[in-house]
Protein backbone atom coordinates (compact mmCIF):
# COMPACT_ATOMS: atom_id res chain seq x y z
CA UNK A 1 0.00 0.00 0.00
CA UNK A 2 1.41 3.58 -1.03
CA UNK A 3 0.49 5.87 1.80
CA UNK A 4 1.93 9.32 1.54
CA UNK A 5 1.29 11.62 5.11
CA UNK A 6 2.22 15.42 5.30
CA UNK A 7 2.35 16.32 8.50
CA UNK A 8 3.03 20.03 8.85
CA UNK A 9 3.74 21.57 13.05
CA UNK A 10 3.93 25.44 13.29
CA UNK A 11 5.17 25.79 16.47
CA UNK A 12 4.01 29.58 17.52
CA UNK A 13 5.99 31.55 20.00
CA UNK A 14 4.52 34.92 21.78
CA UNK A 15 6.11 37.81 22.93
CA UNK A 16 4.25 38.47 25.75
CA UNK A 17 5.88 37.00 29.32
CA UNK A 18 3.34 33.98 29.02
CA UNK A 19 4.59 31.28 26.69
CA UNK A 20 1.62 30.14 24.89
CA UNK A 21 2.24 26.55 22.68
CA UNK A 22 -0.60 26.06 20.25
CA UNK A 23 -0.24 22.99 17.39
CA UNK A 24 -2.31 22.37 14.11
CA UNK A 25 -2.05 19.61 12.00
CA UNK A 26 -3.21 19.44 8.23
CA UNK A 27 -3.14 16.03 6.16
CA UNK A 28 -3.08 15.52 2.42
CA UNK A 29 -3.24 11.84 0.35
CA UNK A 30 -1.88 11.46 -3.30
CA UNK A 31 -4.11 10.58 -6.20
CA UNK A 32 -5.83 7.15 -6.04
CA UNK A 33 -6.46 7.70 -2.13
CA UNK A 34 -8.49 9.76 -0.12
CA UNK A 35 -8.79 10.77 3.63
CA UNK A 36 -10.17 7.83 6.05
CA UNK A 37 -10.67 9.79 9.23
CA UNK A 38 -12.08 7.01 11.38
CA UNK A 39 -8.35 5.24 11.00
CA UNK A 40 -6.46 8.64 10.44
CA UNK A 41 -5.02 7.32 7.16
CA UNK A 42 -5.01 7.54 3.51
CA UNK A 43 -7.56 5.12 2.03
CA UNK A 44 -7.57 3.36 -1.58
CA UNK A 45 -10.37 4.42 -4.04
CA UNK A 46 -12.04 1.86 -6.04
CA UNK A 47 -12.15 3.95 -9.38
CA UNK A 48 -13.71 0.45 -10.86
CA UNK A 49 -16.70 1.10 -8.63
CA UNK A 50 -16.64 5.07 -8.94
CA UNK A 51 -15.98 5.72 -12.39
CA UNK A 52 -18.80 4.89 -14.61
CA UNK A 53 -17.56 2.75 -17.93
CA UNK A 54 -13.94 3.19 -16.09
CA UNK A 55 -12.56 0.05 -19.33
CA UNK A 56 -14.40 0.03 -22.87
CA UNK A 57 -14.88 -2.77 -24.89
CA UNK A 58 -14.44 -6.16 -24.03
CA UNK A 59 -11.87 -4.99 -21.30
CA UNK A 60 -12.21 -5.80 -17.45
CA UNK A 61 -11.47 -3.05 -15.00
CA UNK A 62 -8.63 -4.65 -12.45
CA UNK A 63 -8.64 -2.10 -9.36
CA UNK A 64 -5.12 -1.90 -7.49
CA UNK A 65 -3.60 0.50 -4.70
CA UNK A 66 -3.58 4.04 -6.10
CA UNK A 67 -5.17 3.63 -9.33
CA UNK A 68 -6.48 0.76 -11.57
CA UNK A 69 -5.80 -1.89 -15.02
CA UNK A 70 -8.01 -2.29 -18.13
CA UNK A 71 -7.06 -5.89 -19.03
CA UNK A 72 -8.41 -8.45 -21.47
CA UNK A 73 -11.14 -10.39 -20.06
CA UNK A 74 -8.93 -13.43 -20.69
CA UNK A 75 -5.90 -12.20 -18.56
CA UNK A 76 -4.48 -13.77 -15.02
CA UNK A 77 -4.12 -11.62 -12.42
CA UNK A 78 -1.32 -13.12 -9.56
CA UNK A 79 -0.96 -11.35 -7.03
CA UNK A 80 2.07 -10.73 -4.42
CA UNK A 81 1.64 -10.00 -1.03
CA UNK A 82 5.47 -10.72 -0.03
CA UNK A 83 6.28 -7.06 0.27
CA UNK A 84 6.41 -5.01 3.55
CA UNK A 85 5.64 -1.74 4.41
CA UNK A 86 8.51 0.66 6.23
CA UNK A 87 8.66 3.52 7.96
CA UNK A 88 10.76 6.66 6.64
CA UNK A 89 11.73 8.48 9.77
CA UNK A 90 10.36 12.22 10.37
CA UNK A 91 13.16 15.12 9.91
CA UNK A 92 12.87 18.27 11.66
CA UNK A 93 13.05 21.74 10.45
CA UNK A 94 14.13 24.52 12.26
CA UNK A 95 12.90 27.03 13.66
CA UNK A 96 9.35 24.57 12.60
CA UNK A 97 9.08 21.25 12.94
CA UNK A 98 7.89 20.02 9.37
CA UNK A 99 7.58 16.29 8.85
CA UNK A 100 8.76 14.69 5.74
CA UNK A 101 5.95 12.65 3.75
CA UNK A 102 6.31 9.13 4.60
CA UNK A 103 6.39 6.90 1.39
CA UNK A 104 5.39 3.42 2.11
CA UNK A 105 6.06 0.47 -0.83
CA UNK A 106 3.41 -1.74 -2.53
CA UNK A 107 1.83 -3.99 0.34
CA UNK A 108 -0.18 -5.67 -3.12
CA UNK A 109 1.21 -5.42 -6.46
CA UNK A 110 -1.00 -7.64 -9.11
CA UNK A 111 1.71 -8.84 -11.79
CA UNK A 112 -0.80 -9.39 -15.36
CA UNK A 113 0.11 -12.33 -17.57
CA UNK A 114 -1.97 -13.10 -20.57
CA UNK A 115 -1.89 -16.70 -21.85
CA UNK A 116 -0.01 -17.30 -24.99
CA UNK A 117 -1.89 -20.04 -27.52
CA UNK A 118 0.51 -21.98 -30.41
CA UNK A 119 0.25 -20.31 -33.79
CA UNK A 120 -2.97 -21.21 -34.97
CA UNK A 121 -5.05 -21.38 -32.34
CA UNK A 122 -6.93 -18.56 -30.43
CA UNK A 123 -8.49 -18.17 -26.49
CA UNK A 124 -11.99 -18.55 -26.11
CA UNK A 125 -14.47 -17.43 -23.55
CA UNK A 126 -13.28 -19.89 -21.49
CA UNK A 127 -9.85 -19.23 -21.99
CA UNK A 128 -9.48 -22.29 -23.50
CA UNK A 129 -7.04 -22.43 -26.68
CA UNK A 130 -9.02 -23.28 -29.69
CA UNK A 131 -8.19 -23.54 -33.46
CA UNK A 132 -8.43 -20.68 -35.85
CA UNK A 133 -10.52 -21.43 -39.06
CA UNK A 134 -8.40 -19.61 -41.42
CA UNK A 135 -11.05 -20.83 -43.93
CA UNK A 136 -14.03 -19.41 -42.75
CA UNK A 137 -11.99 -15.83 -41.25
CA UNK A 138 -10.36 -16.01 -44.97
CA UNK A 139 -6.64 -15.43 -43.14
CA UNK A 140 -5.32 -17.39 -45.97
CA UNK A 141 -3.85 -16.94 -49.54
CA UNK A 142 -4.84 -20.07 -51.25
CA UNK A 143 -5.82 -18.57 -55.17
CA UNK A 144 -8.84 -18.13 -56.54
CA UNK A 145 -8.48 -21.57 -58.25
CA UNK A 146 -7.98 -23.08 -54.76
CA UNK A 147 -10.01 -24.47 -52.38
CA UNK A 148 -8.96 -23.94 -48.84
CA UNK A 149 -9.22 -27.05 -45.96
CA UNK A 150 -8.91 -26.03 -42.60
CA UNK A 151 -6.84 -27.97 -40.65
CA UNK A 152 -5.46 -28.07 -36.54
CA UNK A 153 -3.68 -25.46 -36.34
CA UNK A 154 -3.25 -24.40 -39.77
CA UNK A 155 -4.70 -24.85 -43.25
CA UNK A 156 -4.07 -26.17 -46.81
CA UNK A 157 -4.87 -25.26 -50.04
CA UNK A 158 -6.17 -28.02 -52.77
CA UNK A 159 -7.50 -27.76 -56.24
CA UNK A 160 -11.24 -28.17 -56.85
CA UNK A 161 -13.15 -31.17 -57.67
CA UNK A 162 -12.08 -32.57 -61.50
CA UNK A 163 -8.43 -30.63 -61.31
CA UNK A 164 -5.02 -32.20 -59.90
CA UNK A 165 -2.71 -30.36 -58.49
CA UNK A 166 0.76 -29.70 -60.95
CA UNK A 167 3.16 -27.74 -58.85
CA UNK A 168 1.53 -24.66 -58.29
CA UNK A 169 -1.29 -25.15 -60.99
CA UNK A 170 -4.42 -27.20 -61.03
CA UNK A 171 -4.72 -28.90 -64.71
CA UNK A 172 -8.53 -30.30 -65.01
CA UNK A 173 -8.84 -34.23 -65.30
CA UNK A 174 -10.09 -35.48 -68.39
CA UNK A 175 -12.25 -38.29 -66.76
CA UNK A 176 -13.53 -39.32 -70.02
CA UNK A 177 -9.67 -41.08 -70.08
CA UNK A 178 -9.21 -41.98 -66.83
CA UNK A 179 -11.89 -44.74 -66.50
CA UNK A 180 -15.31 -45.71 -68.30
CA UNK A 181 -17.48 -43.42 -66.70
CA UNK A 182 -20.34 -43.15 -69.65
CA UNK A 183 -22.15 -45.92 -71.34
CA UNK A 184 -21.82 -44.65 -74.70
CA UNK A 185 -19.90 -41.24 -75.08
CA UNK A 186 -18.29 -39.31 -73.00
CA UNK A 187 -17.51 -35.43 -73.17
CA UNK A 188 -14.89 -33.53 -70.84
CA UNK A 189 -15.50 -30.53 -69.54
CA UNK A 190 -13.69 -28.00 -67.54
CA UNK A 191 -13.53 -29.57 -63.83
CA UNK A 192 -16.02 -32.48 -64.82
CA UNK A 193 -17.73 -34.47 -67.54
CA UNK A 194 -20.95 -35.64 -68.92
CA UNK A 195 -22.56 -38.20 -70.84
CA UNK A 196 -23.99 -38.59 -74.03
CA UNK A 197 -25.88 -41.52 -75.63
CA UNK A 198 -26.09 -42.69 -79.35
CA UNK A 199 -28.84 -41.91 -81.73
CA UNK A 200 -32.24 -43.97 -80.60
CA UNK A 201 -30.92 -43.70 -77.04
CA UNK A 202 -31.20 -41.69 -74.46
CA UNK A 203 -29.90 -41.40 -70.67
CA UNK A 204 -31.43 -43.19 -67.88
CA UNK A 205 -32.00 -41.23 -64.02
CA UNK A 206 -28.10 -42.50 -63.50
CA UNK A 207 -26.77 -40.02 -65.92
CA UNK A 208 -24.28 -43.01 -67.17
CA UNK A 209 -25.92 -45.68 -68.92
CA UNK A 210 -27.65 -45.38 -72.11
CA UNK A 211 -31.18 -47.16 -72.05
CA UNK A 212 -33.13 -47.30 -75.61
CA UNK A 213 -35.85 -45.20 -77.04
CA UNK A 214 -38.99 -46.83 -78.08
CA UNK A 215 -39.76 -44.70 -80.71
CA UNK A 216 -42.95 -46.63 -81.64
CA UNK A 217 -44.61 -45.58 -77.91
CA UNK A 218 -43.98 -41.58 -79.40
CA UNK A 219 -47.03 -41.70 -81.45
CA UNK A 220 -49.22 -43.89 -84.13
CA UNK A 221 -48.60 -42.16 -86.95
CA UNK A 222 -44.93 -43.43 -86.74
CA UNK A 223 -45.68 -46.52 -89.47
CA UNK A 224 -48.75 -46.33 -91.33
CA UNK A 225 -49.29 -49.89 -91.00
CA UNK A 226 -46.57 -51.41 -88.06
CA UNK A 227 -43.80 -49.59 -86.22
CA UNK A 228 -41.03 -51.78 -84.98
CA UNK A 229 -38.51 -50.72 -82.44
CA UNK A 230 -35.46 -52.16 -82.73
CA UNK A 231 -32.58 -51.52 -80.56
CA UNK A 232 -31.58 -47.37 -80.89
CA UNK A 233 -33.87 -47.15 -83.80
CA UNK A 234 -37.37 -48.35 -85.35
CA UNK A 235 -38.44 -49.98 -88.92
CA UNK A 236 -41.83 -50.08 -90.38
CA UNK A 237 -43.01 -53.24 -91.88
CA UNK A 238 -46.32 -53.08 -94.47
CA UNK A 239 -48.76 -56.07 -94.88
CA UNK A 240 -48.70 -58.56 -97.30
CA UNK A 241 -49.97 -57.56 -100.68
CA UNK A 242 -47.64 -54.45 -99.77
CA UNK A 243 -44.41 -52.87 -100.02
CA UNK A 244 -42.84 -49.83 -98.10
CA UNK A 245 -42.10 -46.63 -99.45
CA UNK A 246 -39.85 -44.59 -98.31
CA UNK A 247 -39.41 -44.79 -94.35
CA UNK A 248 -43.31 -45.18 -93.00
CA UNK A 249 -45.90 -45.36 -96.01
CA UNK A 250 -47.00 -48.58 -97.41
CA UNK A 251 -47.43 -49.14 -101.38
CA UNK A 252 -49.31 -51.82 -103.15
CA UNK A 253 -47.76 -54.11 -105.03
CA UNK A 254 -49.50 -54.80 -108.32
CA UNK A 255 -48.79 -58.72 -108.50
CA UNK A 256 -50.31 -58.72 -112.39
CA UNK A 257 -46.98 -57.01 -113.54
CA UNK A 258 -44.40 -60.06 -113.21
CA UNK A 259 -46.73 -61.87 -115.61
CA UNK A 260 -47.80 -65.71 -115.66
CA UNK A 261 -49.61 -65.31 -112.62
CA UNK A 262 -52.86 -65.99 -114.31
CA UNK A 263 -54.17 -68.77 -116.60
CA UNK A 264 -53.87 -68.36 -120.23
CA UNK A 265 -57.61 -67.75 -121.05
CA UNK A 266 -58.24 -65.34 -117.88
CA UNK A 267 -56.27 -61.47 -117.37
CA UNK A 268 -55.35 -60.45 -113.83
CA UNK A 269 -56.41 -57.44 -112.38
CA UNK A 270 -55.11 -55.61 -109.32
CA UNK A 271 -56.50 -54.67 -105.99
CA UNK A 272 -54.97 -52.95 -103.34
CA UNK A 273 -53.33 -55.28 -101.00
CA UNK A 274 -53.86 -58.42 -103.91
CA UNK A 275 -55.26 -59.64 -107.53
CA UNK A 276 -58.00 -61.50 -108.93
CA UNK A 277 -57.78 -63.59 -112.09
CA UNK A 278 -60.94 -63.37 -114.50
CA UNK A 279 -61.94 -65.00 -117.74
CA UNK A 280 -61.39 -63.03 -120.90
CA UNK A 281 -64.26 -63.21 -122.42
CA UNK A 282 -66.74 -62.96 -119.44
CA UNK A 283 -69.50 -63.40 -121.90
CA UNK A 284 -72.28 -66.18 -121.11
CA UNK A 285 -74.88 -67.57 -124.05
CA UNK A 286 -76.86 -66.00 -125.70
CA UNK A 287 -74.10 -62.93 -125.62
CA UNK A 288 -71.51 -62.04 -127.97
CA UNK A 289 -68.55 -60.42 -126.80
CA UNK A 290 -68.10 -56.96 -128.99
CA UNK A 291 -65.18 -55.21 -127.20
CA UNK A 292 -63.06 -55.58 -124.51
CA UNK A 293 -65.86 -56.73 -121.41
CA UNK A 294 -69.17 -55.96 -123.29
CA UNK A 295 -71.02 -58.46 -124.30
CA UNK A 296 -74.32 -57.77 -126.37
CA UNK A 297 -77.65 -59.60 -127.26
CA UNK A 298 -78.33 -59.91 -130.65
CA UNK A 299 -81.35 -58.77 -131.84
CA UNK A 300 -81.60 -61.90 -134.39
CA UNK A 301 -81.02 -64.28 -131.65
CA UNK A 302 -84.54 -65.09 -130.93
CA UNK A 303 -82.89 -65.97 -126.85
CA UNK A 304 -82.07 -62.58 -126.83
CA UNK A 305 -86.13 -61.68 -126.99
CA UNK A 306 -86.09 -61.24 -122.91
CA UNK A 307 -82.73 -60.29 -122.29
CA UNK A 308 -80.84 -57.19 -121.69
CA UNK A 309 -79.59 -55.69 -124.76
CA UNK A 310 -75.63 -55.75 -123.34
CA UNK A 311 -73.39 -56.49 -120.33
CA UNK A 312 -70.61 -54.45 -119.02
CA UNK A 313 -67.72 -55.68 -116.63
CA UNK A 314 -66.21 -53.00 -114.78
CA UNK A 315 -63.86 -54.04 -111.45
CA UNK A 316 -62.62 -51.34 -108.90
CA UNK A 317 -61.54 -51.28 -105.27
CA UNK A 318 -61.95 -49.06 -102.34
CA UNK A 319 -60.20 -48.99 -99.16
CA UNK A 320 -61.45 -50.61 -95.72
CA UNK A 321 -63.66 -48.30 -93.73
CA UNK A 322 -64.48 -45.65 -96.19
CA UNK A 323 -65.39 -42.47 -94.92
CA UNK A 324 -69.67 -42.53 -96.05
CA UNK A 325 -71.14 -41.35 -97.67
CA UNK A 326 -68.99 -41.31 -100.67
CA UNK A 327 -69.44 -41.66 -104.58
CA UNK A 328 -67.64 -44.06 -105.76
CA UNK A 329 -68.70 -44.93 -109.01
CA UNK A 330 -70.44 -42.93 -112.05
CA UNK A 331 -72.38 -44.93 -114.85
CA UNK A 332 -73.23 -43.22 -118.64
CA UNK A 333 -75.09 -44.05 -121.52
CA UNK A 334 -72.80 -44.48 -124.18
CA UNK A 335 -75.20 -43.84 -127.11
CA UNK A 336 -77.74 -40.64 -127.05
CA UNK A 337 -80.74 -40.93 -128.92
CA UNK A 338 -83.34 -38.03 -129.34
CA UNK A 339 -86.78 -38.68 -128.02
CA UNK A 340 -85.33 -40.75 -125.64
CA UNK A 341 -85.44 -41.05 -121.64
CA UNK A 342 -83.11 -43.17 -119.77
CA UNK A 343 -83.74 -43.97 -115.73
CA UNK A 344 -81.48 -45.95 -113.51
CA UNK A 345 -81.61 -48.47 -110.72
CA UNK A 346 -79.56 -50.93 -108.84
CA UNK A 347 -81.18 -54.26 -109.94
CA UNK A 348 -78.83 -56.37 -107.54
CA UNK A 349 -76.23 -56.94 -105.33
CA UNK A 350 -77.46 -54.31 -103.04
CA UNK A 351 -78.16 -54.94 -99.17
CA UNK A 352 -78.07 -51.29 -98.19
CA UNK A 353 -74.59 -50.33 -98.37
CA UNK A 354 -75.48 -48.34 -102.20
CA UNK A 355 -77.45 -45.91 -103.33
CA UNK A 356 -77.93 -45.02 -106.74
CA UNK A 357 -78.33 -41.08 -107.40
CA UNK A 358 -79.17 -40.11 -110.89
CA UNK A 359 -77.66 -37.01 -111.97
CA UNK A 360 -79.06 -36.48 -115.76
CA UNK A 361 -81.38 -37.88 -118.30
CA UNK A 362 -77.65 -39.93 -119.23
CA UNK A 363 -75.99 -40.58 -116.13
CA UNK A 364 -75.98 -41.81 -112.65
CA UNK A 365 -73.91 -41.61 -109.46
CA UNK A 366 -73.35 -44.85 -107.46
CA UNK A 367 -73.36 -43.78 -103.97
CA UNK A 368 -71.61 -45.74 -100.48
CA UNK A 369 -73.85 -44.98 -97.88
CA UNK A 370 -72.63 -47.65 -95.43
CA UNK A 371 -68.89 -47.87 -94.37
CA UNK A 372 -67.11 -51.14 -95.30
CA UNK A 373 -64.47 -53.38 -93.94
CA UNK A 374 -62.47 -55.63 -96.18
CA UNK A 375 -61.23 -58.23 -97.21
CA UNK A 376 -64.41 -58.96 -99.38
CA UNK A 377 -66.09 -58.71 -102.67
CA UNK A 378 -69.23 -57.15 -103.90
CA UNK A 379 -70.88 -57.69 -107.53
CA UNK A 380 -73.22 -55.09 -107.65
CA UNK A 381 -75.51 -54.89 -111.25
CA UNK A 382 -76.43 -51.06 -112.49
CA UNK A 383 -79.51 -51.09 -114.59
CA UNK A 384 -80.44 -48.74 -117.25
CA UNK A 385 -83.85 -48.22 -119.23
CA UNK A 386 -84.01 -46.53 -122.42
CA UNK A 387 -87.88 -45.50 -123.63
CA UNK A 388 -88.42 -43.83 -126.41
CA UNK A 389 -92.08 -43.09 -126.99
CA UNK A 390 -92.19 -41.84 -130.39
CA UNK A 391 -91.19 -45.11 -132.05
CA UNK A 392 -92.05 -46.85 -129.09
CA UNK A 393 -88.91 -48.62 -128.40
CA UNK A 394 -87.73 -50.27 -124.76
CA UNK A 395 -84.08 -51.36 -124.03
CA UNK A 396 -82.22 -52.56 -121.10
CA UNK A 397 -78.46 -52.39 -120.22
CA UNK A 398 -76.17 -53.42 -117.55
CA UNK A 399 -73.28 -52.64 -115.79
CA UNK A 400 -72.47 -55.44 -113.66
CA UNK A 401 -69.61 -53.61 -111.05
CA UNK A 402 -67.10 -55.89 -109.36
CA UNK A 403 -66.02 -54.10 -105.98
CA UNK A 404 -63.34 -55.27 -103.34
CA UNK A 405 -62.73 -53.92 -100.51
CA UNK A 406 -59.49 -54.18 -99.26
CA UNK A 407 -58.23 -55.52 -95.84
CA UNK A 408 -56.32 -51.80 -95.07
CA UNK A 409 -57.54 -48.72 -94.71
CA UNK A 410 -54.61 -47.75 -97.24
Amino acid sequence: MLQWYLLVTFMLHGTSSQETSETTTYTQCTDGYQWDPEKQQCRDVDECETIPDACKGEMKCINHYGGYLCLPKTAIIITNSSGESRNVPLTTLAPVHVPVPTRRPYSYLPRVLQRRCSHGFALNDQNQCKDIDECALGNHNCGPELICINTRGSYSCRCRQGYHKRGEQCLDIDECNVATYCHHGCVNTPGSYYCQCNAGFQLASNNRTCRDVDECAFSSYMCQYQCVNEPGQFSCICPEGYKLLGTRMCQDINECEPGNVCEEQEKCWNYNGGSRCYPQNPCFEPYTLMAENRCVCLATNAACRDQAYSYVYKYMNIRSDRSVPSDIFQIQATSIYPNTFNTFQISSGNEGEFYLRQTSNVSAMLVLVKPLTGPKEYIVDLEMQTVNSIMNYRTVSVLQLTIVVGPHPF
